[in-house]
């Protein structure tokens, strides 16, 4: 990883053109063509009308998942819910961090177009406890849903944790207490530290504003458990330095779907088996597939990302306790 300090201007070297980059990464195949951006472009369309045969586990019952997630906190135990793409409810040390809010139907700034999801969020909004933290990544719409946002209550109460450049939208819709955040910075979350890390991605959201804003990974340290969530990556050998640097973790929360083709999504996502070397090079006990089984954003069946996941973490030597594939809205404590 290179010195947080540059002789360039002595600034960040992911600072850069007014903007953002990644940090250097050898491994990066070169840029695709334009002629296979736009036959990417025509599948997805087609997408978009299939109807989609979901297993009858994959998805726990909103109801069903309130109550769980009520009684959790009621009983103060650590504990994380999935509730589909990259977004989690965390409870850890008492306080209550929702990461990636993507609850509405598309992940798209229309509701006439764009992605749509093809099950229910985990929760309803209205059913999200009480937050204390927001943990955003960045501004892709499965990330960042605006109409989630303005249907979130306590916005004046919670904390938004986001990248830098991005305060200025959470206030536009409502937050009052807003921290941005560069790389390697951390915050005082009660008794969590929580710190903004690289990952390997990109942010945009108009036609203009590509890498305007940054794009984060987090650590939570709690008193006793640490979870390392990677928000939306490619694989990089960034990892092993933040496995040196920050390791070792409790828990790995790593992407395993969006993967095909390779030749447009390597440099932004990772396949099953990256995000279990993710979960390695951080020195991960347990590893939770995420960014899966939500949304169709790529070509890969849509749910072949589980079993190619266990695949890999079962080569890795994580065992069935310690590599977690979760049902949409599903709860595990953290022990």
């Amino acid at each position: 990883m290179p010195d947080k300090k540059t002789e360039e201007k002595n600034t960040p070297y992911h600072h850069h053109n007014g903007g953002f980059r990644n940090l250097p990464n050898s491994d990066l195949p070169p840029k695709p063509r334009r002629k296979t951006y736009m036959s990417f472009v025509l599948r997805m369309m087609k997408y978009s009308r299939e109807v989609v045969d979901i297993p009858d586990d994959h998805v726990i019952p909103q109801d069903t998942a309130a109550e769980i997630v009520k009684k959790l906190i009621s009983q103060g135990d650590d504990f994380i819910t999935w509730l589909g793409q990259a977004c989690f409810l965390m409870q850890i040390d008492g306080k209550i961090f929702l990461t990636d809010p993507y609850l509405s139907s598309h992940a798209s700034p229309s509701t006439i177009a764009g992605p749509k999801r093809f099950v229910e969020s985990g929760l309803k909004v209205a059913d999200l406890p009480e937050i204390d933290y927001l943990v955003l990544s960045h501004n892709h719409y499965d990330h960042l849903d605006a109409r989630t946002l303005r249907k979130l209550s306590g916005k004046k109460e919670m904390t938004a944790i986001v990248p830098l450049r991005l305060g200025r939208y959470m206030e536009k819709r409502g937050f009052h207490k807003v921290i941005e955040m560069d790389w390697w910075d951390s915050f005082q979350a009660g008794p969590v530290t929580l710190r903004a890390l690289p990952c390997q991605h990109w942010s945009k959201r108009t036609p203009f504003d590509r890498n305007r804003s940054l794009w984060a990974s987090y650590a939570f340290e709690g008193t006793q458990k640490k979870i390392y969530f990677t928000g939306d990556t490619g694989y990089a050998p960034l990892f092993k330095d933040i496995g040196e640097d920050y390791g070792p973790f409790d828990y790995a929360l790593v992407g395993i779907g969006a993967y095909e083709p390779q030749e447009i999504m390597k440099n932004h996502h990772t396949t099953p088996e990256e995000g279990v070397q993710i979960a390695q090079d951080v020195k991960a006990t347990t590893v939770v597939g995420m960014h899966w089984g939500t949304v169709r954003l790529t070509d890969e069946p849509l749910f072949e990302p589980p079993g190619r996941f266990l695949q890999a973490a079962e080569s890795a030597g994580y065992d069935t306790d310690n590599a977690w594939v979760m049902s949409i809205g599903e709860s595990r404590p953290l022990t």
